[in-house]
């Protein structure tokens, strides 16, 4: 896909601009163009290429923390027949999508949005981008701003400030920065973590590392899952990847949200249950308690999945082991931990978790008046309070991110219509209740959650301005629920201004 960027024969005005050529904003793309042929709109990506966390992430084994019927698009079928899925595969789907939906002309790479500001005055976003390459500014206008950027930073991974790093004669790697020409095999690699990111990357890496080492200051709750769905297989043949796509998508949603809710409901059982599966795939008198047995309760924080066991059999094998236990620091031949044992290594990886930032790090702007997010309510976890003409996508943390993004796109779409309909130029959310709690956007207690949830937009405990977690509830308040609310302010066309049409 050959990149795009701003010449004086393109466009720069427009009904709706997308920030992000990630799942979220190729998801908008495809919403407008299907439900709302008439809307003209561009997608601005920073990046050379489609594909935001897939086309970022190359570190061995990246993949799918979710079941791909769900984590893709619903408009979209996941023909293979994996549904834990590698980011090759992942990426070639996202082509996919936007090949057959034509949007390659919707796509300006190399615009890296550095700030958007609203004018109530035209009622319209001026948008300005710092180019790649030059690094000159350039600026588009448009009406709604669509932010599909994720919640993490892609410039900047989290690595904690170990002691003696410099002492290592070995090579200490971030997996957000995986260098192409980084050989592992061979090597002992002590990989720091217990999230997703960690249990992927060592069955990875113990497939040619001479051993790999999982350092955990604590254990998370690892659950095996089937890389590939039987059922899935079956319908697929007998109705087409269409009709079997909408039937595998609801009944992994109802298997994945039923046993969220079991965690929540009854976490005793659940941690048994959960612990007692890993003791089964690990070798007898391996130490469960210690290095599988988490401190709080499941659903806290994200579960990890692991496809087909992988992990589980990298260990059983005797090519991964899992030390749990505090790094005091490094030393030039690896690392020594708080109980006195050094390990060795020839390469240290930190897959110690990513940086949240709200919105790209995009400064918004109302009226010359910047816009601090977490000083924001969010309005049924799709705009802003305060802000108008914004609706931004955030997936879901404890079932696929993308099962959010379609409500959140089909919304946008049914909130444009609704504001053509009755010829209104802007909406805005409203909070009028100031004594509503407002409490933070994200529940889990995930490290990575903990460091940055207060740079985010807040939520409220009642009505609209609650975020939930329930796919139904969204559904109920996003596909199906009215448009109009008094927690929304709608203004009138002005006759005589010249809006752009978004019909």
């Amino acid at each position: 896909m050959t990149p795009t960027h701003s010449s004086p024969a393109q466009s720069v005005d427009f009904d709706v601009l997308i920030i992000g050529a990630g799942i979220s904003g190729i998801g908008a793309a495809c919403h407008l163009k299907a439900r709302r042929p008439g809307t003209t709109f561009a997608v601005l990506e920073g990046r050379d290429a489609i594909g935001g966390t897939w086309s970022l992430f190359r570190y061995p084994g990246v993949r799918s923390d979710s079941d791909m019927p769900t984590f893709g698009f619903g408009f979209q079928p996941w023909t293979a027949h994996t549904a834990i899925a590698d980011g090759h595969l992942i990426l070639d789907y996202l082509r996919r999508t936007v090949r057959e939906h034509h949007l390659a002309a919707h796509l300006r790479f190399g615009h890296r949005v550095v700030g958007a500001e609203f004018s109530s005055a035209t009622g319209r976003w001026t948008v300005t981008s710092r180019l790649a390459g030059d690094g000159r500014e350039t600026t588009h206008t448009a009406r709604f701003l669509f932010l599909g950027t994720g919640y993490y930073d892609y410039e900047a991974g989290f690595t904690p400030a170990f002691d003696g790093v410099a002492d290592f004669t070995g090579q200490v790697v971030h997996p957000q920065y995986w260098p192409a020409d980084l050989d592992h095999a061979g090597k002992r690699v002590l990989v720091i973590g217990s999230g997703a990111t960690a249990v992927t990357l060592v069955p990875a890496l113990a497939a040619t590392a001479a051993h790999v080492t999982m350092v955990q200051r604590s254990p998370s709750y690892v659950f095996s899952t089937a890389a590939a769905d039987p059922i899935a297989r079956v319908l697929g043949r007998a109705l087409g990847h269409r009709r079997a796509h909408r039937i595998v998508r609801r009944k992994n949603l109802l298997l994945t949200q039923g046993m969220y809710r079991l965690c929540r409901r009854a976490p005793k059982l659940m941690r048994r249950l959960l612990i007692a599966r890993v003791r089964r795939q690990l070798p007898a008198g391996f130490d469960v308690a210690t290095h599988f047995t988490p401190r709080y309760d499941p659903w806290d924080q994200r579960l990890c999945v692991v496809p087909d066991g992988d992990l589980f059999k990298a260990i059983s094998a005797g090519r991964a082991s899992v030390v749990t236990d505090r790094i005091e620091r490094f030393t030039t031949a690896g690392i020594r931990l708080a109980s006195g044992r050094e390990l060795a290594a020839d390469l240290v990886v930190t897959a110690t978790g990513l940086t949240m930032s709200p919105f790209g790090k995009v400064r918004l702007a109302v009226d010359g008046r910047r816009v601090n997010p977490p000083d924001t309510t969010a309005y049924k976890a799709v705009m802003l309070s305060g802000v108008p003409n914004l609706v931004f996508a955030l997936g879901y943390t404890n079932l696929s991110w993308t099962l959010k993004v379609d409500l959140v796109c089909a919304y946008f779409c049914r909130l444009l219509d609704h504001m053509d309909a009755h010829g209104h130029a802007t909406v805005e959310p409203v909070l009028d209740d100031p004594d509503m709690a407002r409490v933070p956007y994200m529940d889990l207690n995930s490290g990575y959650v903990r460091r940055g949830v207060g740079r985010f937009p807040r939520a409220g405990t009642r009505g609209p301005w609650r975020v939930e977690t329930s796919y139904e509830k969204d559904a109920e308040r996003l596909r199906n629920g009215p448009v109009a609310d008094r927690a929304l302010k709608f203004t009138a066309r002005a006759p005589a201004a010249r809006y752009g049409r978004l019909k």
